[in-house]
């Protein structure tokens, strides 16, 4: 097979699938007889190839993706308006601190938000994919360690976790800014909340020194 029919398959791949291809999967179009170095290539060509056009080729954490671009949204959604999925800001908050501060506990995650957090918030942000148990930290009780998923970050449109914005550090009484990435996965919405606060916020996740929005046990 020469590489434009290759690059042919990839396309046709590509713009078949309901979610990102990994490597391997692209390998298998080819029964391996293609290398990664020659399918990579392909791949900038075909990205290459969206220039000017109302669609583009990403990578994200779990693979390769056709998409419409950012910039067309407002036109596509009259076609297909969707309210966004409503999420309460206690379980975007946690979901906020497990992505900056990862590994953590739900102990740590209480310490940082003040307030305990409901094993229903948990359990959500475990159903839709977002976040996974990744260890156990030794100790009493030996408890869960959370991390994001692949899934989060290819539903924010991201590769990596370095890709994150930095957080806030002025100390205001929201770190508004993890909440603005959150954006695309959710609107928060008070009146949603699953635990009983809320007022407190989470200006500590911005002044923590450690955080460590680059660990591999999230993007492994």
């Amino acid at each position: 097979m020469n590489t434009a029919e290759a690059k042919r398959v990839l396309e046709a791949a590509l713009l078949c699938a309901q979610q990102p291809l990994p490597m391997r999967d692209l390998r298998a179009l080819f029964d391996d007889r293609v290398g990664p170095d020659t399918i990579a290539t392909l791949l900038d060509e075909l990205g290459r190839d969206c220039d000017g056009r109302g669609i583009e080729l990403v990578a994200l954490a779990g693979g390769w993706r056709y998409q419409t671009r950012a910039e067309l949204r407002v036109q596509l959604d009259r076609l297909h308006p969707e309210k966004p999925a409503k999420y309460s800001r206690a379980a975007m908050e946690t979901l906020a601190i497990i992505a900056y501060r990862q590994p953590v506990t739900r102990g740590d995650i209480e310490d940082i938000r003040g307030v305990t957090v409901g094993s229903q918030i948990v359990k959500q942000l475990e159903d839709r994919g977002w976040i996974e148990t990744i260890g156990h930290r030794e100790g009493p009780g030996r408890p869960a360690l959370y991390g994001t998923t692949r899934q989060f970050l290819d539903d924010l449109g991201l590769e990596r976790l370095d890709q994150l914005p930095p957080l806030a550090t002025t100390g205001e009484p929201l770190a508004e800014t993890s909440l603005d990435l959150l954006a695309p996965l959710g609107e928060p919405q008070a009146s949603l909340e699953l635990e009983a606060d809320d007022g407190v916020g989470m200006t500590s996740i911005a002044k923590e020194p450690n955080a460590n929005p680059a660990s591999p046990a999230a993007t492994a």
